[in-house]
């Protein structure tokens, strides 16, 4: 493997961000995607344009949807939705390495868990380490076929290794191009503090009215009526009891708004509308968004699935699921990260501590 040579599997801004950085910092980048057609004009071009807080034409190397692509480097970086973690690992399964670090960025709630437990599935015999991040380094936007405008770069972003044993060889990977990165005791931590999930599905489920009549409004500052922030406030309350039963410190999501943009306001409701970062964001024009195909199977199903764990109950947060699967007609439950597809199922909270900090095979019964 080539340690000065990195791979980034995705197409999106995310993707564009790290690989077209990582470029100009002088690294050797492969970028590759399940889907080739969204790198044709990178292929031609054979560089990504960055504008913003860091500026410059990345030179990359694309390799279309070939996984066999990142054999000869050392650090895999996975953006892509969350709901595509799963297809990729079964993609890159066959040409891991030893001591091959793969890290999904973000990893939403349960990523590497499921990443894992989906190598395992498909007979990958390497020693991997695998870790995700609790959000994505880049506040950033792809412009045009070519180009990713970087408006900020977060001083730092959690990131946990599984098992967590692995973590500081993971954190000594990617601060060799990122010291943003910090790590945190476990992959409990990056996953309980996954903010989207608590936001984003029931906004736009309690929304959907206004959606799907064609109203142009603003996500946050018009959709956060009284009613819908207290059912925010009720799917947080639950996400923060279950991190309690299990020993994970996290901040409320007002706690969060407060420390991660300096909001002053001392409701959910008014941090929201009142965020500056927030303001101008639009409501989405149907029903067929991330916010719900992203954020329900991998947030709101594997919080009620760890709160299950934790013998904890999330009414709220499994009413929204269920209003999800009948406004949609889609069964989110069946394809959501449930405790058997992160691999915990039938684990009691000692069993998962021990899993989490090292792996199979370290459970004494």
């Amino acid at each position: 493997m080539t340690e000065t040579s990195v791979a980034v599997i995705g197409g999106g801004n995310g993707a564009r961000a790290f690989a077209g950085h990582l470029s100009l910092k002088g690294v050797q980048v492969k970028i590759l995607s399940s889907f080739p057609q969204e790198l044709e004009a990178i292929k031609r071009s054979g560089a990504i344009n960055v504008t913003g807080v860091v500026e410059g034409e990345g030179k990359v190397e694309v390799c279309d949807d070939n996984f066999e692509a990142i054999s000869d480097t050392h650090l895999i970086l996975v953006v892509v939705p969350a709901f595509a973690h799963a297809p990729i690992a079964r993609a890159v399964a066959p040409y891991l390495k030893d001591d091959h670090v793969v890290v999904l960025n973000p990893g939403r709630t349960g990523g590497a868990l499921e990443f894992s437990h989906v190598l395992k599935s498909a007979n990958c015999k390497a020693n991997v380490h695998v870790a995700e991040t609790q959000t994505l380094l880049y506040a950033c936007r792809a412009e045009g076929p070519t180009g990713v405008r970087i408006n900020g770069i977060k001083k730092e972003v959690a990131v946990a290794a599984f098992p967590a044993d692995r973590t500081p060889i993971v954190t000594g990977e990617l601060n060799k191009y990122f010291p943003q990165f910090k790590p945190v005791p476990s992959v409990l931590y990056t996953s309980l503090m996954n903010i989207g999930a608590v936001f984003h599905p029931t906004t736009v489920l309690l929304n959907a009215g206004r959606i799907e009549s064609g109203e142009t409004f603003e996500f946050y500052r018009d959709g956060m009526t009284p009613a819908v922030t207290a059912v925010l406030e009720k799917v947080d309350e639950e996400r923060c009891a279950v991190a309690k039963s299990l020993g994970v410190p996290v901040s409320s999501a007002l706690e969060w708004l407060q420390s991660a943009y300096g909001v002053n306001d001392i409701t959910l409701r008014s941090a929201l509308i009142n965020n500056p970062a927030y303001q101008g964001i639009k409501a989405p024009t149907s029903l067929n968004v991330r916010y719900l195909f992203e954020d329900v199977p991998t947030g709101l199903i594997p919080l009620t699935s760890l709160g299950k764990l934790a013998c904890v109950d999330t009414p709220t947060c499994h009413a929204i699921v269920d209003l999800a699967c009948a406004a949609l007609s889609h069964n989110f439950w069946d394809e959501g990260r449930t405790l058997e597809k992160l691999g915990l199922k039938g684990m009691s909270k000692r069993e998962l501590y021990e899993y989490l900090q090292h792996g199979e095979n370290c459970i004494s019964k």
